[in-house]
């Protein structure tokens, strides 16, 4: 179906062959790669490979899609396929996109055959163990019919309609999953919504739920994120196509709408096993990945927290991909293989610093349900248990990076902390009549020194400790400050039977209200999942500002943003007395 309203596009370049893995079209084309083949000087073929190229698959509508499909050459059995569903081309591999990232993202070229659509399973690991790999340019991409639509409804049904086409060539045994990092996660909840009959299983790893509110909206707070470089250095389409304007859309419709709507997937409709993967140090991914956990229906579902990025825990951890072999095996392959023994939920705990993370932690749920919300209030510079605290106000420079106002415990015993934050500010602002707030928790050392985290095991990176990383290779991809919440204090409205939980409010974002100048609003800012242990003498810090207070991701291809929605003068925190300013934390 259309999208619910008239969408802008904008213009995207045509495909060249040689560039992002683009070769002619070549309908109709097979080949065979035999065994040891290696022609990206990368990963070699253990065995044989056939390959159908640009297979032409004919939506509901008439429009034409094309896929190629990997699958075992010497094989006549049947076989289950999985899907690996976007627009950033077929032949589109990670050997493409990863030299772009700071360290490859620790990916080495050996770990990757160059058949791999970027962010989907690799054709050379996945082919020998039986599976067919479906890469498809979706509507509008490659030389694929039609225009670029992100995400939603169009997007699903095509999806729907190239699932039950799969599952009915003569070579597949009816089953087809979907896999894959990031956009090719975000679709799986898309399309598993519609429900089509033949997709068995989904493994959305960092899939986001709801594009509006988790990347290019957070908070109400605009922002193009990754989005400008998608579109200007990998995507790809015919003359006649082009992709959806997601500035244009904010432009037109700053508060949600049916466009936006639509962007956000329904998840109480996923009716087949998910075996989620997700991350505090995903800056797109985090909340989709709870709310799949929290609002899929069913008990065939499982959730594994990590701490690492997800490039390199897709292509370089060899016991992700066991266990996702033990989960396909299971539900497209139909095996008695004990993959329900998997624990449902297992979590990380970061631990900063030069100290790697703690993962595989079993919990019962998610949140945990021996979860003790503890109020901190915030009171001259610390963050106190008690509220008697008398009233002060707290002013910082919205405009500055550097200006912030912090509030600090140090913990006299070892703490996990495992959940979802929240903060409850009274904020005013004398300059203007709406402002952004933004909140980060921070750890400190117990010299009281800020830490970040690192997104990939040392023994894989080109350091041996976070201080030896120069600035110009600090990267929201390698290093992971803390958990973020954003507010823009006009879409401060929320509604709490649609929350997913009360420490995460659901903004509606339906309509802006003004705030008069100098008028005190309270805010509820949901601060994304958390899962940090402390040492005795360490220190929770939590840091209130005006401006993005974490690494931003590759903000040098967007232009600035309209002047009158910057954050101007200063913000004011009111604490103490009948302004119970907090922050909720999570201890388990």
């Amino acid at each position: 179906m259309p999208p619910p309203v008239q969408p802008a596009y904008k213009r995207i370049k045509p495909p060249q062959i040689g560039e992002n893995g683009y070769v002619d079209f070549q309908p109709g084309k097979t080949e065979v790669l035999p065994a040891g083949w290696n022609g990206f000087n990368a990963k070699p073929l253990t065995s044989p490979i056939r390959i159908d190229h640009d297979v032409e698959l004919v939506m509901r509508d008439g429009a034409r899609l094309y896929a190629d499909i990997y699958r075992p050459a010497e094989s006549d059995e049947k076989i289950p396929a999985v899907l690996s569903w976007s627009f950033y081309g077929k032949k589109y591999s990670a050997l493409d996109m990863l030299p772009m990232c700071v360290w490859n993202c620790c990916v080495p070229r050996s770990d990757l055959s160059g058949l791999e659509k970027f962010e989907g399973l690799d054709p050379a690991t996945w082919c020998p163990r039986g599976y067919a790999i479906i890469s498809v340019d979706t509507r509008g991409a490659g030389n694929s019919d039609g225009f670029i639509g992100v995400m939603g409804a169009q997007d699903a049904e095509d999806g729907y309609d190239v699932v039950e086409a799969i599952a009915k060539m003569d070579w597949c045994n009816g089953a087809v999953g979907m896999a894959g990092n990031s956009a090719l996660a975000i679709s799986q909840w898309f399309i598993a919504a519609k429900q089509p009959p033949s997709l068995k299983a989904i493994a959305p790893w960092e899939g986001s739920g709801d594009i509006y509110r988790e990347q290019f909206c957070r908070g109400g707070w605009f922002s193009m994120s990754n989005f400008d470089l998608i579109t200007n250095e990998i995507v790809r389409g015919p003359a006649s196509s082009g992709i959806e304007d997601m500035e244009e859309m904010y432009r037109r419709s700053p508060v949600s709408s049916p466009f936006w709507e639509d962007k956000r997937a329904d998840l109480t409709r996923v009716k087949c096993p998910v075996y989620i993967r997700g991350s505090d140090v995903s800056s797109i991914h985090t909340m989709g990945s709870i709310r799949g956990w929290l609002e899929v229906p069913h008990k065939q579902k499982w959730i594994q927290w990590g701490s690492k990025q997800e490039w390199y825990e897709l292509y370089s951890c060899p016991e992700s991909m066991d266990e996702l072999f033990l989960f396909f095996d299971r539900y497209l392959k139909g095996k008695q293989n004990g993959w329900e023994e998997t624990p449902k939920v297992r979590w990380s705990a970061l631990q900063f610093g030069d100290r790697e993370a703690i993962d595989n932690i079993v919990l019962e749920d998610f949140p945990a349900p021996s979860t003790q919300y503890r109020e901190f209030f915030l009171s001259n510079g610390t963050l106190s248990s008690q509220p008697n605290s008398p009233y002060e106000k707290i002013a910082y420079d919205s405009e500055s990076s550097s200006s912030f106002a912090e509030f600090s415990y140090t913990f006299d015993q070892p703490s996990r902390l495992i959940g979802l934050p929240k903060a409850v500010l009274y904020m005013s602002c004398e300059e203007r009549d709406d402002f952004t707030v933004f909140v980060i928790i921070r750890k400190k050392d117990k010299n009281g020194k800020p830490l970040m985290h690192l997104n990939f095991p040392f023994h894989a990176t080109p350091v041996k400790s976070i201080d030896d990383i120069p600035e110009k290779e600090q990267a929201s991809l390698n290093l992971h400050l803390g958990s973020v919440g954003i507010l823009r204090a006009s879409h401060r409205a929320f509604v709490a039977d649609k929350s997913i939980h009360p420490q995460f409010p659901f903004h509606p974002h339906t309509r802006q209200e003004k705030v008069p100048p100098g008028e005190i609003v309270k805010l509820e800012i949901g601060i994304w999942a958390m899962g940090v242990d402390f040492d005795a003498g360490e220190t929770l810090s939590v840091r209130v500002s005006g401006q993005f207070p974490s690494i931003a991701e590759y903000k040098t291809w967007s232009k600035p943003r309209p002047e009158h929605e910057l954050n101007h003068g200063k913000h004011f925190i009111h604490c103490g007395g009948e302004y119970r300013s907090s922050v909720i934390l999570p201890f388990i």
